[in-house]
């Protein structure tokens, strides 16, 4: 595998060099219509890693599904799990304006505990199993711990967050008896579909975008999202 990082080349910036383009760009099947464009930018990134969670954590047709993280991966991991067929898509968040559109997207359920109350909601909500299929967005102890234990013996956590400080208890994870699939997402493999969909307007991941700033207030766009005012910043030249 060869890997170039991209984002300290100036990803948010006017114009980019895109290393290896011929392998890693995808063209759309035209010049898309401006409506299409948040949804087209999302699959570049979020859309994609969402993806990926969806098809780390062995997302079926009939599954009960949970999702750590309300961000935009996390809402969109719910939309990549419903395209997957799930039967009954669990979304933990706190927030209203997000919990909303986690139900657009296709939860069936919200949970607001976190932690050990939120494993007690999920396992209530399934009976006393846990999820099929766990979905970890965030990248703390706290969530993989709770994605984790929200799982059933058997089930699978796709695990999608950078992790910061986490360390997995060796004999509790031995004993939980779950897989664990994750890391960077390989957005490129997913493209072709993604692109399809949005084009066909199956899908439309762009309503994530819920702030729009110019390119010179991309420090904005960040504040915005840290203090959770916004959940992802389009920004525009």
């Amino acid at each position: 595998m060869h890997a170039e990082l991209i984002g300290a080349n100036g990803a948010q910036a006017e114009y980019l060099r895109v290393p290896l383009a011929d392998g890693t760009l995808v063209a759309t099947s035209g010049q898309p219509g401006a409506d299409l464009v948040p949804s087209l930018l999302a699959a570049s990134d979020v859309l994609g890693t969402g993806w990926f969670g969806a098809v780390a954590a062995d997302v079926r047709p009939g599954k009960t599904v949970a999702v750590v993280g309300d961000g935009a991966v996390g809402l969109l991991a719910v939309l990549a799990a419903r395209q997957s067929g799930a039967a009954r898509i669990i979304a933990m968040s706190r927030h209203e304006p997000r919990q909303e559109l986690a139900l657009e997207f296709g939860a069936t359920d919200i949970v607001t505990e976190r932690g050990d109350e939120a494993v007690a909601r999920v396992k209530e909500l399934t009976g006393g199993s846990g999820a099929h299929s766990v979905i970890e967005a965030v990248g703390t102890q706290e969530s993989m711990m709770q994605a984790i234990r929200s799982t059933r013996s058997g089930g699978h956590v796709g695990y999608l967050g950078v992790a910061h400080g986490v360390e997995l208890p060796g004999e509790e994870l031995f004993y939980a008896e779950v897989h664990l699939h994750g890391g960077p997402a390989p957005v490129r493999r997913f493209l072709p579909d993604l692109i399809r969909l949005i084009e066909d307007r199956v899908i439309d991941p762009g309503k994530v975008f819920d702030l729009t700033l110019p390119l010179d207030q991309a420090a904005e766009g960040y504040r915005a999202m840290d203090e959770r005012r916004a959940i992802k910043t389009l920004l525009r030249p």
